[in-house]
């Protein structure tokens, strides 16, 4: 389960989060996912970036949800992702084209979790802050370097991502990431995409470093091409664990990735494994999925998951929900069984090959 709709804008009480949470590990989620990002700036700070209110939100909003569970919490893994900040403008950015619109009424509204959806709008930023006072004055300082820093925002929208991978950034966030989740060391670490004012070696030096000192037990990649694949594996050796790449029908990997990680022996976590909602979806794409959820009677959602579950062994999907009622029916897909002769139609509809 992927937990950014829990903790950011549009997200429930913090009760409906942790109930939704609770509902996930009752009906068998065994993976929890989330980020340092994860939090809603309430208003411009430096440069555009986000001044957070409820700084850290997401992280302890999974803590306290494992504290709060009478389950089995050494069954869970928690993942964790550092190397962005959130961003807030004083408007939103003009919308360039229209998004389509979604079945958040067929029973699960769940979308993907993540920020990096492929109608977000690449600009820019100049420089990066978290809130606080002396790092802000210490981002003067580096104004002529960040100025290549990548920022990420939905068209109409307020609210976005920068990138952030410098190692001495990543390092600290990883450290603070643990005392939110409130852990000795975090389960597993990402780094949530690269950054283009940092060389994606030094971004990995960065993870390389958090395992030597015992701050990560594995570590994650997000965002990358197939070389960048390679220069982490090359890096991290077996310590390398997991690529989380966008994959969906409307984003069906068309770089093969997911092929890359099966050839390293690499988990494949697919983030907007439904599409995605802070950007523009092709719904077309989901057609032949809704004609399979209407001859099974449950969401296409669900047969969507379930497809995706089929391409790989190693293959985990994150989808959000913002309610209990939106997990149960993504969790359910493992349960849902798909014929021959409707994998064979899906895979054609998607235009990958089975």
């Amino acid at each position: 389960m992927g937990t950014m709709a829990l903790a950011i804008e549009g997200r429930p009480s913090r009760d409906t989060a942790i109930a939704t949470i609770h509902a996930a590990l009752d009906a068998g989620v065994r993976y929890l996912d989330t980020a340092w990002s994860y939090y809603l700036p309430t208003a411009p700070g430096a440069s555009g970036t986000g001044v957070p209110g409820d700084f850290g939100y997401g992280e302890r909003l999974v803590c306290d949800a494992l504290a709060s569970w009478g389950g089995p919490r050494d069954e869970v893994l928690v993942a964790t992702k550092t190397g962005y900040r959130r961003t807030i403008s004083a408007v939103p950015t003009p919308v360039l084209e229209p998004v389509a619109g979604d079945d958040a009424g067929s029973g699960n509204a769940a979308r993907a979790d993540s920020p990096d959806d492929a109608g977000i709008s690449h600009v820019s930023a100049a420089n990066a802050s978290d809130g606080n006072a002396t790092e802000a004055a210490g981002a003067d300082a580096d104004l002529h370097a960040d100025s290549a820093r990548q920022r990420l925002q939905a068209a109409g929208s307020r609210y976005g991502w920068m990138a952030d991978s410098r190692p001495e950034t990543m390092i600290r966030d990883a450290k603070e990431s643990a005392l939110r989740l409130g852990v000795d060391a975090l389960d597993l670490l990402y780094s949530h995409g690269p950054d283009p004012a940092v060389p994606y070696e030094e971004t990995i030096g960065a993870l390389r470093t958090l395992l030597d000192e015992g701050v990560i037990r594995f570590a994650g990649i997000s965002r990358v091409d197939n070389a960048q694949i390679d220069i982490a594996h090359a890096m991290l050796g077996d310590r390398l664990v997991a690529v989380q790449n966008q994959f969906s029908p409307s984003h069906p990997d068309p770089e093969r990735t997911m092929a890359h990680c099966a050839q390293l022996g690499l988990a494949f976590v697919c983030w907007s494994p439904l599409g995605g909602f802070l950007d523009p979806v092709d719904m077309h794409a989901y057609d032949a999925f809704r004609e399979v959820a209407a001859a099974r009677g449950v969401s296409y959602q669900r047969v969507v998951l379930a497809w995706e579950l089929t391409r790989y062994g190693r293959l985990f999907s994150i989808p959000s929900a913002r309610n209990p009622h939106e997990v149960r029916d993504s969790f359910a897909a493992i349960d849902l069984h798909l014929s021959l002769d409707e994998l064979t139609a899906l895979d054609a509809a998607v235009g990958v090959e089975a």
